[in-house]
């Protein structure tokens, strides 16, 4: 694998690795937060926030890498049924939908971006939050999820395995 791919490759299982440690803190500011409150104290303002913040990446940082793994959720009880030749363009087609919907979403995402670093958006809840530091995982993660995609496309590999059922 060239230097590149490795590169690539370093980066997906960094921003999955990132995005089970926010699980991990999620678990950990739930349980602060309910063991606060049973002891009558008052939760940490930022500690409701972060975990807002914590679901948002660690959902946009761990797809990229789940669609890399196939490990997002499709159903295969159509292409189990059909011959090979058909469950390589239906699967074809269906990853080519994905990275359209992807693009897209990518390239809102980056407008999006854009228009709170323009405005100097702010979430203001605990603490004044530049809105473009949250909306930024929305190109990143969807242009991943769009190259992940088109290795479907395009690689030997397709995304559909034609074996109706639970396998792990």
């Amino acid at each position: 694998m060239n230097v590149i791919g490795r590169l690539y490759l370093g980066t997906l299982y960094a921003m999955a690795g990132i995005a089970g440690a926010m699980l991990i803190w999620l678990m950990i500011s739930v349980i602060t937060s309910v063991v606060m409150r049973n002891l009558g104290l008052q939760p940490f303002a930022w500690l409701f926030t972060s975990s807002e913040y914590a679901i948002l990446y660690m959902t946009m940082l761990g797809a990229p890498w789940l669609v890399r793994e196939k490990g997002h959720v499709h159903i295969e009880l159509v292409t189990a049924a059909l011959p090979p030749a058909a469950r390589r363009v239906v699967s074809r087609s269906v990853a080519a939908a994905c990275v359209g919907v992807c693009a897209l979403l990518a390239w809102k995402g980056g407008e999006l971006m854009l228009t709170n670093i323009v405005r100097n958006d702010l979430d203001v809840r605990a603490y004044y939050f530049p809105k473009w530091i949250l909306t930024a995982a929305f190109p990143i993660s969807f242009g991943l999820m769009a190259v992940e995609f088109s290795r479907f496309v395009v690689g030997s590999d397709l995304m559909h395995s034609g074996e109706a059922g639970i396998h792990e």
